[in-house]
């Protein structure tokens, strides 16, 4: 089962405005945040901009790493785009962004102190007034009336449904179909309990009734390989309507992990008796272009690789900082390789995979020699080994599981950092990649891959990524 968008796009968003569909995702600590993807057919798709471009229009400075740029909704009205999003955790809390163009500029963005909540939804009822449906995570959701110019609540929130029964409703969007309003909402949690469920009334703040049909859909407890689906988002195509939402293709036996994290896929949609109920659609896969990020400050801070080349200079921080001197894309591909020729004569820096602070590998160099470092939850090991003169190249192999278990592989694949001097190969070490997955770190991306300097000026040429599913 292939995603509709591949590598960490959580809790997808799509809008259509004419004859183009414009889709979003969560980016959490990584800037430029919300990245606009565009597409004609629903199956290729481009990345056109992103919403988040300046890093006062989000505040993540002190951002923790599980917080930042949660959940978004898109939705257009009158020619204006609107981008509803809770920063969490130290953020602006509620904002929403316009533009009148999806690719961008979008503003600096209003606040709504009034949602004190998550996953801010937003829609129109027949009279313009504007309604912000959020989660009051982990209980039930909410909705407020606001005015989107000021970002001033014209009413108190209140309870609208309590979801189907299961754990932590969240995820809302409200739509409008025919007499109906129609909530649809995620329960579950966002691991292998996760779901999608809906509800409706005659008013757009309810009472809501639930769906008979519920959970519209759900891979739990099922051989899927797809998990975790849900989160999801409506949106009309002229062959009827189609849903997109998060889900992670796991690997290995028994317990399985998601290195690449929560991935957007494409789902049919069928209506019986005014329900909608959805299935997975297998898809072509898409390339929107490489989205080059950056943690808690944008890339053209750090230095944004042009033609497979950037130069980055390091202040003493390592992987191990919240703010790392550090430029990635994310992995699109159970297997990958990411290598870089890197010159460390003046400094000291490598080639990265990420998942947070906390839980990420590395292969660098300083001088002559070059060391593999494998961090996990606080501990880390180091490999070091002494490479002599000569054009160096550092890369990590990042191995899917393999398909049969009888190969006596039943975890998330091998991660191998490896070292080449002009083009003799030396494997550093290898280490067991479940334990950089989006079931182990803490953090709700998925991997990334990219470059870095800790200390001086390390020059980068010939980036490259290569991915094998």
């Amino acid at each position: 089962m292939t995603p509709l968008l591949s590598g960490f796009n959580p809790d997808p968003s799509i809008v259509r405005v004419d004859d183009a569909y414009y889709l979003v995702t969560s980016t959490f600590e990584y800037l430029p945040g919300l990245p606009v993807y565009r597409s004609a057919d629903l199956l290729s798709w481009e990345l056109v901009g992103h919403v988040i471009t300046r890093p006062e229009q989000a505040g993540l400075d002190d951002v923790p790493t599980p917080g930042g740029v949660w959940a978004p909704t898109i939705r257009h009205r009158d020619g204006i785009y609107y981008v509803t999003v809770t920063i969490m955790m130290g953020g602006r809390g509620c904002v929403v962004y316009t533009a009148t163009d999806p690719a961008g500029p979008w503003s600096d963005g209003v606040q709504v102190p009034a949602v004190t909540g998550i996953d801010p939804d937003l829609a129109w009822d027949e009279n313009g007034t504007a309604y912000v449906t959020f989660a009051d995570f982990p209980r039930e959701l909410q909705q407020v009336r606001v005015d989107l110019a000021t970002g001033e609540a014209l009413g108190p929130a209140r309870p609208v449904w309590k979801g189907s029964g299961l754990y932590a409703p969240e995820g809302p969007h409200l739509y409008r179909r025919g007499e109906w309003w129609y909530l649809l909402a995620a329960e579950g949690g966002t691991d292998r309990g996760h779901v999608v469920t809906i509800a409706r009334s005659a008013s757009p703040d309810g009472p809501f009734e639930s769906s008979p049909h519920n959970p519209v859909i759900s891979a739990r407890s099922t051989g899927s390989p797809v998990q975790n689906v849900g989160h999801a988002d409506l949106v009309s195509t002229d062959d009827g309507d189609a849903m997109v939402l998060l889900g992670v293709r796991p690997v290995g036996l028994a317990q399985a992990f998601s290195p690449l994290g929560r991935e957007t896929f494409l789902a049919s949609v069928s209506w019986t008796e005014g329900w909608p109920i959805a299935t997975l659609r297998d898809v072509p896969g898409s390339d929107p272009g490489v989205d080059w990020i950056s943690v808690r400050r944008t890339p053209s801070a750090v230095g944004v690789p042009v033609g497979g080349r950037v130069t980055i200079t390091g202040d003493g921080r390592g992987m191990d900082d919240p703010r790392p001197w550090f430029v990635g894309r994310r992995q699109a591909h159970l297997g990958a390789t990411f290598s870089a020729v890197v010159d460390a004569s003046a400094g000291t820096g490598g080639v990265a995979a990420r998942h947070d602070e906390t839980h990420f590998l590395t292969v660098s160099a300083s001088g002559g020699t070059v060391t593999a470092t494998a961090a996990l939850a606080g501990f880390s090991r180091t490999w070091t080994a002494d490479v002599g003169p000569g054009e160096l190249r550092l890369g990590l192999d990042l191995e899917r599981a393999s398909r049969d278990f009888r190969d006596g592989d039943v975890g998330a694949g091998t991660i191998r950092f490896w070292a080449a001097v002009d083009g003799e190969r030396r494997v550093l070490a290898e280490v067991d990649g479940r334990y950089w997955s989006f079931e182990v770190a803490k953090s709700f991306t998925g991997r990334v891959l990219g470059v870095f300097a800790e200390a001086g000026t390390v020059d980068f040429s010939e980036i490259e990524y290569v991915g094998r599913d």
